[in-house]
């Protein structure tokens, strides 16, 4: 039985998350639904990271199994075309070797930020972006993400309903940059807490419009404590950039 890995990117807003939901509408669903329609087969496909409503991806990874060996061009082509209309598309397929798996193999996951930072409100990039319309020192927010790197007790930037068995995590990276009129946050790590990446970029624009200092986001994380974490980001900006293997 072949095992095919997939480069996914999609927009999060028409779905509830990426995890398949009865009765509701998810990525996983309508990837299942297009690989059911090009082969007939019933699959359960896994996913190197489970996005929220509303988040985006453009290098999610996936893989599924197959019970025909089919060409990875073909099951690329075929999948895409039973995705349309939808806004999901698969950039890449390969045949997996070995027992390799989307979620288990992965040594890294990639995320991004994206804030616009201007008096004017999207018009292209509505759902896409955290529009901020007060000035964003995106300097501060650097000199501040870097307390956040390392291995470090995440509680205080760890959703109340996450199911992880641990808070502890490493941040192998946070780095903030301006593009413009874009605030741009990136985010590595082998994986993440529940909305961890949210939360952190929320304490982290406090610093970038005034309201707290780089201390204030050390003090956030050495408290441990859910109720010291700042206002926690919207969905709209957050993607799921690539996956380390």
């Amino acid at each position: 039985m072949p095992r095919y890995r997939l480069t996914v990117e999609y927009d999060g807003r028409p779905y509830r998350g990426f995890q398949a939901q009865a009765d509701l509408p998810s990525v996983q669903t309508s990837i299942e639904r297009a690989v059911k329609a090009f082969c007939g087969e019933d699959i359960r496909l896994a996913a190197a990271g489970r996005t929220d409503t509303g988040v985006h991806a453009t290098g999610q990874v996936v893989h599924i199994d197959l019970e025909k060996d089919w060409p990875a061009r073909t099951v690329l082509q075929a999948i895409n075309a039973h995705l349309v209309p939808e806004p999901i598309a698969v950039l890449g397929a390969e045949v997996a070797t070995g027992d390799w798996h989307a979620r288990f193999s992965a040594t890294e996951r990639r995320y991004l930020y994206r804030i616009l930072n201007r008096e004017a409100r999207p018009a292209l990039d509505q759902g896409r972006v955290w529009h901020v319309k007060k000035p964003v020192d995106a300097a501060a927010m650097h000199a501040a993400a870097q307390a956040l790197v390392g291995h470090h007790d995440f509680t205080t930037f760890r959703d109340m309903q996450c199911q992880a068995k641990s808070p502890l995590k490493t941040l192998d990276l946070a780095a903030v940059r301006r593009e413009g009129d874009y605030v741009l946050l990136d985010f590595a790590a082998r994986s993440f807490l529940h909305r961890q990446v949210r939360s952190m970029t929320g304490a982290l624009l406090e610093v970038g419009v005034g309201r707290w200092s780089a201390g204030d986001v050390a003090k956030a994380l050495e408290a441990k404590d859910r109720t010291a974490c700042g206002p926690v980001a919207p969905a709209d900006g957050l993607y799921l950039t690539g996956v380390g293997y």
